[in-house]
């Protein structure tokens, strides 16, 4: 019987090439979005979550991937910007977890992988609030950890660097486009990541290789973060 996965996010970019590298794998993948995969999910509605849970039945791998994001300087965001970013990156994947990780914890059998960035270890500008959500993810990835451990549920974190997904089109006009090349520049190996490099991170956390590790955040952005 073949392992089942849930990704969120997965109508396309990062999203989509984790799910045909899961299925690649031999997992069946159960997409989740707001439109274009296979099952429609809000990740800010705890309520969808639990009743996705309570349908499916036995998930052995969770991937919360989806994600938002307005850039802009911190300043001239308003509340209601403030907020959806928080409630997308970092309540989503709270809610969706919650849901599903019961589960994997009675069945004492489970792995859980949070999509957060590397904007949430070092910083970025004009992505203050999404920063702060994405440090959130990796704070929740470690204490979950370290709570699910008990269970045998492995819970680790994937952050990638600048990726070449339609999400960079929040980077708008010249002044965006300034900013992409300054990206490309700072990375060492001078080039933004393509999905299915991060992908292969997911892959890796979500097999049985990866069955002693968790509690780790592991950027995959060309030497960009290195500490």
């Amino acid at each position: 019987m073949s392992r089942r996965a849930v990704v969120t996010g997965a109508a396309g970019g990062i999203g989509a090439a984790i799910c045909r590298r899961l299925e690649a794998d031999g997992l069946e993948v159960v997409a989740t979005d707001l439109k274009g995969a296979d099952r429609v999910l809000d990740i800010t509605d705890p309520a969808a979550a639990a009743a996705l849970a309570e349908e499916l039945g036995p998930v052995d791998v969770l991937v919360n991937n989806a994600g938002w994001d307005r850039v802009m300087p911190f300043l001239d965001m308003d509340a209601e910007t403030r907020e959806r970013v928080i409630r997308v990156n970092l309540l989503g994947p709270i809610g969706v977890t919650h849901a599903f990780a019961r589960g994997m914890a009675e069945r004492k059998q489970g792995q859980i992988v949070n999509i957060a960035s590397d904007a949430g270890r070092v910083g970025s500008s004009g992505e203050v609030v999404y920063s702060a959500a994405k440090g959130g993810v990796i704070a929740f990835t470690k204490a979950l950890a370290r709570e699910l451990a008990r269970y045998s549920v492995n819970v680790n974190c994937v952050c990638p660097g600048p990726t070449e997904t339609p999400m960079l089109d929040i980077f708008e006009g010249e002044r965006g486009k300034q900013i992409i090349e300054s990206m490309v520049k700072a990375v060492p190996f001078r080039r933004l990541a393509q999905p299915d490099e991060i992908a292969a991170a997911v892959a890796f956390l979500a097999s049985d290789d990866a069955g002693y590790i968790t509690g780790q955040t592991l950027s995959v952005s060309g030497g960009l973060t290195m500490a």
